[in-house]
């Protein structure tokens, strides 16, 4: 098998997708702008490359005909360099979003949304053999939005605390792309990915107090409050996607699938099990 290449293998699912593919022995070829700062397993081969530059692309091409995709550049850089993507690979996986479920936390209007299905426009007329995967909000969220509050105290203020989602593990998002990847079978699929319960976010702010033995007092913050203070987890555009979605999600249950383990045979990952893997990101 020829060896695959990642695209953003330096991000929250890249790298799994890169570990995973390693540990079974795949031929990894990691693409980044910055290799020396890759901190890959050393197995992979870190080749420099960079979306808005497609002059940089082809050569990170050479024998590769697998590709998994997370994009990671700007709008005006989808076309020049899909161009580049589509010319030398055969598959390819992209890591989308649930763009087509009807449940509103995933239709709200938003600039990713279009440069996604811009995206997937361009894959699906290139005539490779395509795969999308379409998580929903990641468990990792919770790293750049609660644990900073956590470890410097007993606080947790947030918008939308009843708003549920189904947060679904980097890993198993992960697991699902190595299959795509490796497997016949897949072509012309969109998986819809979640975890396997639905939460709110209160309730998933009192399981992290749980798992690292505290008692947090969660407090609401209001939309407005929340515009003005949670500019450290994005920028605005960002945060106002996301306040447009817990807001359209209040009083129904999230969207669930069981899509994890019907591709993989293992039971997706519950929030539980993420917040207890990674309790040591939320202490002092």
């Amino acid at each position: 098998m020829n060896p695959i290449l990642v695209i953003g293998a330096t991000g929250t699912v890249g790298r799994q997708v890169v570990s995973r593919l390693a540990a079974t022995g795949t031929q990894v070829r990691a693409m980044a702008r910055n290799p020396g700062a890759a901190r890959l397993p050393p197995q992979v081969k870190v080749v420099r490359g960079d979306l808005t530059l497609p002059e940089t692309l082809d050569g990170c091409f050479d024998g590769i005909d697998t590709v998994f995709l997370v994009w990671t550049a700007p709008p005006a850089a989808v076309a020049p360099a899909l161009e580049r993507i589509t010319k030398h690979a055969r598959r390819i996986v992209f890591l989308s979003a649930p763009l087509k479920t009807a449940h509103p936390l995933f239709q709200q209007p938003n600039p990713l949304r279009a440069m996604f299905e811009q995206i997937e426009r361009l894959i699906e007329t290139s005539g490779l053999q395509w795969t999308f995967l379409r998580p929903g909000m990641f468990t990792a969220n919770a790293l750049n939005w609660w644990a900073p509050q956590i470890r410097v105290g007993d606080v947790v203020r947030w918008p939308y605390l009843a708003a549920p989602t189904a947060p679904v593990d980097e890993r198993d998002i992960a697991a699902v792309a190595v299959r795509a990847l490796c497997e016949d079978g897949h072509a012309g699929a969109e998986y819809v990915l979640t975890g396997p319960q639905s939460l709110s976010q209160f309730e998933q702010v009192s399981a992290i107090g749980r798992v690292i033995g505290r008692s947090l007092r969660i407090d609401e913050m209001s939309p407005d409050e929340a515009q003005r203070e949670l500019l450290t987890i994005g920028p605005l555009a960002a945060v106002n996607m996301l306040l447009a979605a817990w807001a359209a999600a209040i009083g129904q249950p999230a969207h669930v699938t069981s899509t994890v383990e019907e591709i993989t045979a293992a039971p997706a990952r519950t929030f539980l099990d993420w917040a207890t893997d990674n309790a040591a990101e939320f202490r002092a």
